[in-house]
């Protein structure tokens, strides 16, 4: 679409947009002529409107009001005309200490937190997003409850603590249980649990194990049940009254509900991770133009950290009005992401 715009369509494209991301109001063509260093006339900016709306990325709310852009004219914006800022000194500032308040924290505090001081950075809902059992695991213990009832008892690397119950044979003994914690302890080191689980289940198949029965039954046991599952995983979202200071009507309202009932679901937080997986840095979605979640008259502006060995394991981002200061947020994410990364890496 970008390619179909001359230097002077761009340019009143992007001056619509400036104006309405500063006022939220329609834009008229004599507000356009009145700009520092424009040189068209109105009726040449009002014909440039027109070209622009005949495109898509214009409408009209009202027969004789101003334009106002579409997601698509938004997002032909985002991706082909915005001159994204350098991140001021002073949020950097803010974000590096902010990073440093959680430094030592289990993941999961880690994360809530993000997602409550980028809300309040950008005005937005912050969010962070976090797929469940990822990442590698410091030590397992088997603790028995009651006959044939045992709790698995996971420790992340990050202090962050998942417990599982089980069912195993109701001759296990405390012994046959420390055994197993051994046995899985001795195999997870530098290892993710997944690739741990790979590991002890190969080792079963060929009987490479030299467990006694009763220990390699709570071992098949732990690998059925503290195995990592598809799960669309933890989100922490903050902030989302700031999505209700421009709502003026109710089917905004609804969309902004709707919206946050999509993010709870599994499979929307697995495309959602899918997404920042293919995405070169930070990924944008505006409204409609939101294939994630369409007709939620929101933007989300999210981008991935990564794992010790550059692996996508989350995203964290913001979700807002379509209105936003893209020049300045898509910084302060992109930014957030690497510190988080830096941080859990």
């Amino acid at each position: 679409m970008i390619h179909e715009l001359n230097e002077r369509t761009r340019q009143i494209l992007r001056l619509v947009i400036d104006a309405y991301v500063e006022t939220g109001e329609p834009v008229g063509s004599k507000a356009i002529s009145q700009k520092p260093g424009m040189k068209l006339s109105p009726a040449t900016i009002r014909h440039a409107m027109v070209e622009l709306e005949d495109l898509g990325l214009l409408y009209s709310p009202h027969t004789s009001a101003g334009r106002l852009p579409t997601d698509s004219g938004l997002t032909v914006f985002v991706e082909g005309l915005l001159e994204v800022n350098i991140l001021p000194a002073l949020d950097r500032q803010r974000i590096d200490q902010e990073i440093d308040e959680v430094r030592g924290q289990p993941l999961p505090d880690i994360l809530e937190q993000t997602s409550g001081f980028l809300s309040g950075l950008s005005s937005c809902a912050g969010l962070v997003f976090a797929p469940k059992s990822e990442g590698r695991i410091r030590q397992i213990e088997f603790v028995l409850l009651a006959p044939g009832r045992v709790l698995a008892v996971l420790v992340g690397s990050t202090g962050g603590v998942e417990n599982r119950m089980m069912e195993v044979p109701v001759e296990v003994t405390a012994t046959s249980l420390q055994r197993a914690s051994n046995y899985f302890n001795s195999r997870i080191a530098d290892k993710t649990l997944q690739q741990a689980i790979e590991q002890i289940k190969t080792e079963l198949q060929n009987q490479q194990s030299q467990l006694d029965a009763l220990t390699a039954k709570v071992v098949e046991s732990g690998v059925a049940n503290i195995a990592p599952q598809e799960s669309g995983g933890h989100l922490f979202i903050k902030g989302q009254a700031n999505l209700l200071d421009d709502v003026t009507a109710l089917e905004d309202l609804e969309g902004i509900r709707a919206l946050f009932e999509a993010l709870e679901t599994k499979e929307t937080m697995l495309r959602l991770l899918h997404a920042t997986t293919v995405a070169d840095g930070v990924k944008i979605f505006i409204g409609s133009q939101n294939k994630l979640f369409s007709h939620s008259g929101c933007t989300m502006i999210i981008s991935p950290y990564r794992n010790q060995e550059a692996q996508v394991i989350g995203a964290i981002g913001v979700i807002g009005p379509t209105r936003l200061n893209y020049g300045r947020i898509i910084p302060v994410v992109n930014y957030t992401s690497q510190m988080i990364s830096k941080l859990i890496g």
